[in-house]
């Protein structure tokens, strides 16, 4: 089956009928219509790649239609079917952002490869866009690790990547949960379509519905046009949830709703539109636990784990710890000048708890890269954080003690709110982060006010 949902709107009846078989043959999904009227009714109901729009109609004519499809759904791409009298009509339906015309009567190869041109347009429109919200990656990094428990887990990913079916990744912060969402991806049948990802937690409620689902025009002042949200951009494709855990209870029952039947509606919006998205979701929570506390619907815990892959922290990885070292030696040093671990640095990094997991690691690296002043990295340069249960792993520079990241971030978080006196706004601005994810660091660190 070709990537592609096609709309035919033409009154020539019989004309729609054939075209309709010959395009299912060629292996492209298709519906019809008779007139501009029950097309807007259609592109309201259902997502579509691409529209087949006759001009001459006799209820609503089809510059009516192209009008719709420019405000409410910028990426479909229209192709005009004309009359050669209404050449200069056709070729002002262009400038008003159809993709193409063909006159009638046509030669059915001559259609088909315009239409494959322009199923090709709309793919790179949306990579576009979604590129520009750093939120797709072509080219997905390749998971680093020779231990059994990473060997499985990948060989699992793979084979659950076969089915079509939702998973949730669960693990620890640092993990590397993104990088099995876009092997799941890349080992899929949906691979040629979009890979989309947002994080959960780092937009706050009003805005992340809208993200996703898209808003119509005026649904609020600033909504000059309608937006398309990344559940139609990933049409076709996967949708990453990252830190699902932290969507509020007011979005969960349209989520679910969504993963039932794939129908959402846009913010402001009074249909019901689809789209066709495999959904991942990740957590470093137990969502389980979280459902017996009535933070997170336990209907969307079951829609989301029909495969629950559980991806384990770097400190059960054993030797992976070394080859994931080396290899961000390798990325993060000059090209003339790729520095080593000494022996008694690889002894530490292996016993090293990492509480950071992966991400901790390749900070550890890059700040000993910085420091070491030989082409030998010693345990001095690695200031790993201090491990309470193991002494032997307090190492420092100059017997200074050093403190984990978290504590850092701690400290850090801190000192901003009380220079701003506890003002969460201002915070979170000077931080760079969402009030939302401010409020998580909070809680998480058990950070109180102190008058």
């Amino acid at each position: 089956m070709k990537n592609g949902q096609i709309l035919i709107t033409d009154d020539d009846q019989t004309l729609c009928y054939l075209l309709k078989e010959e395009l299912i043959n060629e292996g492209f999904a298709v519906d019809i219509t008779f007139d501009g009227k029950y097309a807007i009714e259609n592109l309201k109901k259902k997502t579509y790649d691409l529209l087949l729009l006759d001009l001459e109609m006799t209820d609503v004519q089809g510059e009516e239609v192209l009008q719709y499809t420019k405000e409410n759904q910028p990426d479909l791409q229209v192709i005009v079917l004309t009359a050669k009298t209404e050449i200069r009509t056709a070729i002002q339906c262009i400038k008003d952002g159809a993709y193409d015309f063909i006159t009638k009567p046509y030669e059915f190869g001559q259609l088909v490869v315009i239409i494959e041109r322009a199923l090709e347009h709309k793919n790179l429109l949306i990579k576009n866009r979604v590129l520009e919200k750093k939120i797709y990656n072509e080219k997905p990094k390749s998971i680093i690790g020779e231990s059994p428990a990473i060997k499985d887990l990948i060989s699992l990913t793979e084979r659950a990547a076969k089915s079509d079916s939702n998973i949730l990744l669960e693990g620890e912060t640092g993990t590397g949960k993104e990088l099995f969402a876009e092997l799941v991806h890349k080992q899929s049948n949906r691979n040629e379509k979009p890979f989309v990802a947002v994080n959960c937690a780092s937009l706050p409620d009003a805005l992340i519905e809208s993200e996703l689902f898209g808003y119509e025009k005026g649904a609020f002042t600033d909504a000059k046009t309608s937006k398309q949200g990344l559940v139609e951009m990933a049409n076709g494709g996967t949708l990453f949830l990252d830190e699902i855990g932290e969507l509020s209870l007011s979005l969960q029952p349209k989520l679910l709703r969504f993963l039932e039947n794939g129908e959402f509606r846009r913010v402001g919006g009074v249909t019901n539109l689809s789209s066709d998205v495999r959904v991942i979701g990740a957590t470093n929570k137990n969502l389980m636990e979280e459902s017996d506390k009535k933070n997170f619907r336990r209907d969307l815990l079951f829609r989301l784990n029909v495969i629950t892959l559980t991806i384990p922290p770097l400190s059960k990885r054993g030797n992976d710890i070394l080859i994931l070292a080396e290899y961000f030696l390798r990325k993060k040093s000059s090209v003339r000048s790729i520095k080593r671990l000494s022996k008694e640095s690889q002894h530490i990094l292996i016993r090293y708890s990492f509480p950071g997991n992966v991400r901790e690691l390749e900070h550890i690296i890059e700040r000993s890269l910085i420091f070491s002043e030989d082409e030998e990295i010693q345990p001095k340069d690695l200031s790993i954080p201090v491990n309470r249960n193991d002494e032997e792993l307090i190492v420092t520079a100059e017997n200074i003690v050093t403190l984990s990241l978290d504590e850092l971030e701690k400290i850090h978080i801190k000192k901003i709110l009380s220079s701003n006196d506890w003002n969460r706004e201002d915070t979170a601005r000077v931080l760079g982060i969402s009030q939302k994810t401010l409020y998580t660091k909070i809680r998480k660190y058990n950070i109180k006010r102190i008058n």
